[in-house]
């Protein structure tokens, strides 16, 4: 029981050490990460590439597959490109089993001072970036030293030192073992850690040991299948492509390479079963990918097969997937997109209740009613999205970011509500059949113009943050201000002068203040981008 207790306590710290460590990292890459991401094309090697370095950085296979399976999801990624990024994860993880397997542990207390000192006595974000990156790198060491202590006794019992030496006897069962051991901790990394931790107290021997190492590469696909659930067809096929390339691996160095490889790392590493096994499973998983690469379309035919086509499903793709919440930076960098894609319905929705006023038409305002719907569901989904990207790690300059696209979602929401009422008078308009003079029809004409101009220029606005276009919005705002003001004067002249009907005069009064509250709304964006 003590051991138990000791070997989870010391997984516990190891695990926690590897996501510390990870957030740091993250962070301090921060746009660097999201631009690694942005140089995948349909060359498969360059997503390879990103796969080893993203990983690398996360310090998960698993987290980098199930953000590979959010990508696929929010159809900003094709299966071609995800099937390089997921060979490359499998390389990037061989990272922390390296690290592991060499005999570090007395820089453990050393990182936790330093990391303390910097966390404690630093007020800027970059530094404080680096105190996560080593306390977390002195947790996982302690982690990984508790680990030794807790499975020493275990080489005393001679049923247990048996029963794994029959995994080397009996690949299948340590392939089994290995398989169970990674789905539950649910990290090839920690799994690893135990597999590392128990070789370098000389209890399991390299032939046992690597079973369970091919089991764990198959373990880990378990992740990212249950994130696929619940997503589209070719994000379930993502995850299959994870599956279908480890259990090939697996497959390979079992009945072909298992020998030649052996040979390879006890030459390097005569008398130590720890580092043997870390270069194993660089070897094996970097043997995987040069082995498998040029077969990668066939991986991809195959989980199509297995995934089919099906014409009554209809795939949603959003940006805003909760997998990709893993690398907080990227979620941010897909939330402007979505953002972006509210802005272009609200757009529809404005146009739509203008035209439906200017020409009468019923279909324009139906449509305007409908999309304003879209509007708020928008709202709704971003605004949940953001809440929850907000509780990451994020990087201290993103948290402004935000902030701002809180902001932003909610005015985007207003001017579709002001969208709606323009909408509801030209439903009076075409119940009543009520007529605007010439004049009040060139009057709003030439506001509308305005405010439209205004809008296309936030639409660039968001992404692009240029301050010269800022200011543009805020100018023509005080124009359409005083547009506002000049016209709601004319128009009131001609009541008193019985030039128009009371009806059409209340209608126009009411088009053009909410039409001014569009701007005003396109100013508060603008604003937000100059501060």
């Amino acid at each position: 029981m003590d051991i138990a207790i000791s070997l989870v306590g010391g997984l516990g710290l190891f695990l926690y050490g590897m996501s510390l460590m990870g957030e740091g990292l993250q962070k301090s890459a921060g746009d660097k990460l999201k631009r690694i991401i942005e140089l995948l094309t349909s060359n498969i090697i360059m997503g390879v590439l990103v796969g080893t370095v993203v990983t690398a950085i996360i310090q998960s296979s698993s987290a980098t597959t199930v953000m590979v399976v959010g990508f696929v999801n929010a159809g900003i990624m094709g299966l071609s490109q995800a099937i390089g990024v997921i060979m490359g994860a499998n390389i990037g993880t061989t990272v922390t089993a390296q690290l592991v397997s060499f005999k570090l542990e007395g820089l453990a207390p050393i990182s936790l001072g330093i990391g303390i000192i910097l966390y404690l006595f630093s007020s800027k974000s970059k530094t404080k970036n680096i105190s996560e990156i080593l306390l977390g790198f002195g947790i996982l060491f302690t982690g990984m030293d508790f680990m030794k202590e807790a499975v020493e006794p275990l080489a005393e019992f001679k049923g247990f030192t048996d029963a794994l030496i029959i995994f080397g006897q009996k690949p299948l069962l340590g392939l089994l073992a290995g398989f169970v051991i990674t789905a539950v901790v649910q990290s090839s990394s920690a799994s690893m850690g135990m597999l590392i931790a128990l070789a370098a107290q000389g209890i399991i021997p390299l032939p046992a040991a690597l079973p369970i190492l091919y089991g764990q590469n198959i373990g880990t696909c378990v992740t990212s299948l249950i994130s696929s659930i619940g997503a589209n067809r070719n994000a379930k096929r993502a995850a299959v492509m994870h599956l279908l390339f480890n259990v090939m691996g697996t497959m390979i160095f079992l009945l072909f390479l298992n020998k030649p490889v052996v040979s390879i790392v006890t030459k390097i590493d005569p008398n130590d079963v720890a580092r043997q096994l870390a270069n194993t499973h660089t070897l094996f998983n970097i043997a995987s990918v040069l082995l498998i690469l040029p077969f990668s379309k066939l991986i991809v035919k195959m989980a199509m097969k297995i995934i089919p086509e099906d014409d009554s499903e209809s795939d949603n793709n959003t940006y805003l997937d909760e997998r990709i919440l893993e690398t907080p930076s990227i979620a941010l960098g897909n939330t402007l997109k979505e953002t972006l894609e509210m802005t272009n319905v609200t757009k529809e929705c404005l146009y739509n209740s203008m035209d439906g006023f200017l020409n009468k038409s019923k279909k324009s305002v139906e449509n305007a009613f409908k999309i304003e719907k879209e509007v708020n569901e928008y709202q709704r989904k971003l605004l949940n999205y953001l809440l929850k990207l907000s509780k990451t790690s994020l990087p201290g300059h993103f948290i402004e970011d935000v902030d701002n696209l809180f902001n932003t979602i909610n005015d985007l929401e207003r001017i579709g509500d002001h969208s709606e009422n323009i909408a509801e008078l030209a439903t009076i308009v075409i119940d009543k059949d009520i007529n605007i003079s010439p004049t009040a029809e060139k009057e709003i004409n030439d506001m509308y113009s305005k405010v439209k101009e205004n809008y296309e220029l936030i639409t660039t606005l968001i992404t692009s943050k240029d301050k010269e276009l800022a200011n543009k919005v805020i100018k023509i705002e005080i124009e359409v201000d005083k547009m506002e003001k000049s016209l709601r004067a004319h128009h009131i002249y001609r009541l008193n002068n019985n030039e128009c009907s009371i009806d059409s005069g209340i209608l126009y009064l009411e088009l053009i203040s909410n039409l001014e509250r569009v701007s005003d709304h396109c100013c508060n964006i603008a604003q937000r981008i100059l501060n």
